[in-house]
């Protein structure tokens, strides 16, 4: 279990009331899209801060971070 700190983000309501209008399959696909951003922005840092680590360290530290420290071992 981890201990980390929970946080609680309030969207805006006009966001809110766009998200309500969408079908479901538009709301998965923008969640979709919002997940690969992050993978894509975590794995670019991960790699300008250390570039001497190999691909498997970078997946990793990749798996951890989005896991929130979850999984430790992406296995291969």
């Amino acid at each position: 279990m981890s201990t980390r700190k929970s946080v609680v983000e309030v969207m805006d309501p006009m966001v809110v009331e766009i998200m309500r209008k969408k079908r479901p399959e538009e709301r998965l696909a923008i969640s979709f899209g919002m997940w690969e951003s992050a993978r894509v922005m975590i794995r670019g840092t991960l790699q300008q801060n250390y570039p001497d680590w190999s691909e498997e360290q970078v997946n990793q530290e990749l798996v951890r971070r989005i896991s929130h420290g979850e999984v430790s071992d992406v296995g291969t």
